[in-house]
């Protein structure tokens, strides 16, 4: 899923270039195309799928341009995830009903891709022997108000895997105190937002859930790699309600399970949060760039990419941001503040 417009890496990011098509995270590549990559040895670039905005396309494009061209399905509008997956899954369907999917955010960041690698399979085998949803949750290892939860049933494993449980309940966002009593039971984990399935599990749940909007990909499913298709989809894709996945679906499914892990998994939803995800140096900065010094300074993020050379003296808590002769030095708490200034 690549449509998401969010600009709060600003000042790297913005409406047209949101975070998926930026190094974040200094690495010479994309989360985008870093997303791309994890499912090397998973999944071949014949069965990668992009799903993203039509203004989108041709970035999507240049930064993939080994992923065959019929593989980006455009979206005329934004109508959240619910769409974007029934989209995407349709297609798939044409093509292969027996299919097993993985849907992922392509902005988020995983440090230990082995580990990602190892659940993404595990969960793939599970799929295909079932009826089953299994999404990925996070073992939190801190109290955090910017995710949603999953609240597990620990007390039995699944029969053909022992690292797989039911699903009691998700929540919604916390306030830090609820965060801080979530972290202290040991059933509670992050919401990844990355979900695995058997192609029919998935089409067969939004018609009986979502049967409107199963009605409209439905309704052109000979048209699918067709020419009529992109026409049709500006036609019938605004009609769907705007609607995420987690309210269209997961709230009401019955099978619906979760694989417990930690691969150094982030929504990457801030600079702050990015911070918490880097290494950092013996004064806890998240330095991304190739010759940044410090002195007297700590708890900083310095993103600056492109500078030949950084001197930065007698911060605590900010974060230094260059991008295009634009320069952004803030406070780490006024974070949220960026945006009433630009």
């Amino acid at each position: 899923m690549a449509g998401g417009i969010g600009s709060r890496f600003w000042p790297m990011s913005s409406e047209s270039v949101p975070k998926q098509f930026l190094d974040v995270l200094g690495t010479g590549k994309s989360l985008l195309q870093m997303t791309v990559e994890r499912f090397k040895g998973i999944c071949s670039l014949e069965n990668t799928w992009v799903v993203t905005s039509k203004s989108f396309s041709e970035q999507v494009r240049s930064q993939l341009p080994e992923l065959p061209e019929q593989n980006i399905l455009l979206e005329p509008c934004r109508r959240n995830t619910a769409p974007c997956i029934a989209y995407v899954s349709w297609v798939i369907k044409s093509l292969d009903p027996t299919g097993n999917i993985v849907v992922s955010p392509s902005d988020h960041a995983v440090t230990d891709v082995k580990k990602f690698r190892q659940a993404i399979k595990e969960t793939l085998e599970f799929t295909a022997q079932s009826d089953a949803i299994v999404t990925l949750g996070m073992r939190p290892d801190r109290p955090e108000t910017g995710y949603g939860y999953i609240e597990a049933d620990l007390s039995y494993a699944t029969l053909t895997n022992q690292n797989i449980y039911r699903v009691d309940s998700f929540k919604e966002k916390p306030n830090m105190e609820v965060a801080q009593e979530y972290i202290q039971k040991p059933n509670y984990f992050w919401n990844s937002g990355i979900f695995i399935w058997n192609v029919s599990t998935i089409v067969n749940a939004f018609r009986v859930y979502q049967p409107q909007m199963a009605s409209v990909f439905e309704s052109i499913r000979d048209q699918y790699r067709t020419p009529a298709e992109q026409g049709l989809i500006d036609e019938l894709f605004p009609t769907c309600e705007n609607i995420s996945v987690d309210y269209a679906i997961m709230e009401h499914a019955d099978e619906i399970y979760v694989y417990p892990d930690e691969f150094g998994w982030s929504d990457v939803g801030s600079w702050s949060s990015l911070h918490k995800l880097m290494p950092k140096d013996e004064y806890n900065n998240a330095l991304i760039g190739p010759n940044i010094r410090c002195y007297e300074t700590s708890n900083c993020i310095i993103h600056t990419t492109t500078e030949q050379e950084v001197v930065v003296q007698g911060l605590d808590g900010y974060i230094v941001v260059e991008k295009d002769g634009t320069l952004l030095i803030t406070r780490m708490e006024e974070e949220q503040r960026i945006r009433l200034f630009h």
